[in-house]
Formats: structure tokens, sequence, C-alpha cells
């Protein structure tokens, strides 16, 4: 085992209250990532630090939390990438509120999620496509619900998530790509523009490309799901040649 030593800085707290940054000193061995010297915290010194973990592989988005201020899947986040004479601040994701300690509830997405109307196949018996169109949404399953691109997303944590009818102002980047996944599948028929605009709030997004750049699975976020999406908004409600043709041609 190693003699050196990493300083973390976790956040503990409760739901509601205030909560305070706690410093720990933990062995620091070779290959270590945040996640593995969080666990060396509960096991020497804190047994009852909350932290939400499952695979340990970057594939359940379970371990989503802020590492000196960024969104960090903790079980990808090596300490190499770290000074080792300067502490490590972990904290749990802003954007959501805290039940313990790094453990926040998420369970808003889980409600948004319901908003968005299923793959809708025109005919059912006849599921083929080629290839090109599987490639072209194939990107938005890769998606693992780590939430960091909701967590780094400025308007859910600088605004109030929900709007005067009790339903979002803004789904997130997450739902804009699972909405991606189903409008530009080459099979779907349902239309969730209306769904984008007035519910979704698809507007508020103002394309920073902050959500993109946290991805662990490298979707391109705003490129490939965020602007085609507002670009069919904007051809449904706004563009006025599309709102005569629609008028003339009786098309909906």
């Amino acid at each position: 085992m190693s003699n050196k030593e990493v300083t973390l800085r976790i956040f503990r707290g409760q739901g509601g209250s205030k909560g305070e940054m706690v410093e720990y000193k933990v062995p620091r061995d070779p290959g270590m990532v945040v996640l593995d010297a969080v666990h060396q915290v509960q096991a020497l010194h804190s047994p009852d630090l909350a932290v939400r973990w499952n695979c340990k592989a970057g594939k359940c988005g379970s371990c989503g939390g802020e590492v000196n201020g960024k969104p960090r899947l903790m079980c990808m986040d090596r300490l190499d990438n770290y000074p080792d004479d300067q502490p490590i601040e972990v904290r749990p994701m802003k954007a959501f509120p805290v039940i313990k300690d790094l453990v926040t509830d998420v369970s808003w997405n889980y409600e948004i999620n319901k908003l968005i109307p299923a793959f809708k196949p025109a005919n059912p018996d006849d599921m083929r496509f080629s290839q090109r169109e599987a490639d072209r949404v194939q990107e938005f399953r890769k998606c693992i619900e780590c939430f960091l691109c909701q967590d780094v997303c400025h308007v859910l944590r600088d605004h109030d998530k929900k709007g005067t009818d009790g339903g979002p102002k803004f789904a997130g980047p997450r739902f804009m790509v699972r909405v991606a996944g189903l409008e530009m599948h080459p099979l779907d028929t349902e239309d969730r523009t209306d769904l984008l605009k007035d519910q979704l709030g698809i507007g508020f997004c103002n394309i920073t490309k902050c959500c993109t750049e946290v991805c662990p699975e490298s979707i391109h976020i705003t490129d490939n799901a965020i602007i085609p999406l507002k670009e069919r908004v904007v051809d449904k409600h706004y563009d006025p040649l599309q709102i005569l043709w629609r008028k003339v041609s009786g098309k909906s």
C-alpha cells in the first residue's frame, strides 16, 4: 500500500439543512478514482456517509456528483487528474435537492419522462429500416441517465423547474436527447413538436453546449439533438411559408 494520502473535502448534510464541508485524509493508491477515495472515507472515518453508486464501470450513471466544481461520474474520475498537494472537493449535484450528503433526489426527471409519448410505428408488423437510418439515432440510445447534463444546465440550476401550471419550464438536455431519439427514428409517426414548444420548454436552451461537454458517453447533445429539434419547432410554428403551405394544402 502507498504511503501517500489524498485529502477530500466532502459535503455533509441532510435535505433542508445548510450542510458543511468536512475534511478527510485517506490512503492514495495507484489507479484510484474519486469513488474509491469516498469508499475509503466510509471504511476508515465515516460509515454513515451517503453516496449513490452501483456498477463502478461508468455505465449505470448512479455516482454523479461535482468534483472540484465540475459534474463528474466519480467512478470514472481518476485521482491522477488532480494535484497531490491539494484537497479534492466532492459535492452533490447542484441542480437537485439533497437527500443526504452526496445523494440527491432526481425523481423530478422521471416525472418529466412520463410526459413524452412513446415510440409509435406506422406498421408494427414491418419494422425494417436501413443501417444508415439506425446510425442516426443510435447515439441517443447511449444515454445512461447520469443526469450530469441536467446538473450543468444553467437553466435548471438557476431557475424554478416548474412553470405556473405546475409543469416543467424546461425539461433539460437529457429529455431533448430522449425526444430526439424518438423524433428522428425512421419508423416513428408521433409528432412531439408541440410538446417541445409548450411543455418541455426547448426555447429556453441557448445552446451553450455545456451539457455536451460533461456527457460521459460523448453524445453530441447540442448539435445532434437540441438544434435539430429547435429547427423542427421553428419550421412548424414560426416559418411563414410552411404555415401558409399547411393552410393551403390542408395538412396539419
